[in-house]
């Protein structure tokens, strides 16, 4: 079954399974990797993508929640890596291993553009749940702020 959706801003139609987790219809049928698999079960957070603009784990949806919509990924949150978070994260040295950096800088990217100027407790009630391995949450949260500075 076809799904036609926005995808990073273009129009795709992928011929997958509905059932088939958003994930995996992305990476594989997409090709675009960017949006990493780790727990499979919506734990982490590694995989956000946003959905209408809301993050959402993509391991954890169907494909078929897609349909009609704007899907974007790491890959299209700028071209070039200058959208301020990606900035941010740069400047920083935020990721250490760097596997869920993807699904952090995506969940980031939500909140500032819900919220522009978040507090302490808005940053970390936005990324409750994104889970990162080597605990880089303070250079997390220092380059959440430093993007809100930035994009103001």
């Amino acid at each position: 079954m076809a799904i036609e959706f926005e995808l990073n801003g273009e129009a795709v139609s992928l011929d997958v399974d509905p059932t088939m987790p958003l994930l995996w219809a992305i990476r594989d049928i997409a090709g675009l990797t960017g949006t990493k698999y780790a727990c499979g079960k919506a734990l982490c957070g590694a995989c956000n993508v946003h959905l209408d603009g809301q993050p959402v784990r993509s391991c954890a949806v169907p494909a078929s929640i897609a349909a009609g919509r704007n899907i974007t990924t790491i890959e299209g949150l700028s071209s070039d890596g200058s959208h301020p978070v990606q900035v941010a994260w740069r400047e920083l040295n935020v990721a250490q291993c760097g596997y869920c950096q993807s699904g952090q800088i995506m969940t980031a990217a939500a909140l500032l553009e819900r919220n522009p100027d978040p507090t302490d407790d808005d940053i970390d009630l936005a990324m409750n749940g994104n889970i990162c391995r080597c605990g880089t949450y303070p250079r997390i949260r220092q380059a959440i702020h430093k993007a809100a500075e930035d994009k103001s």
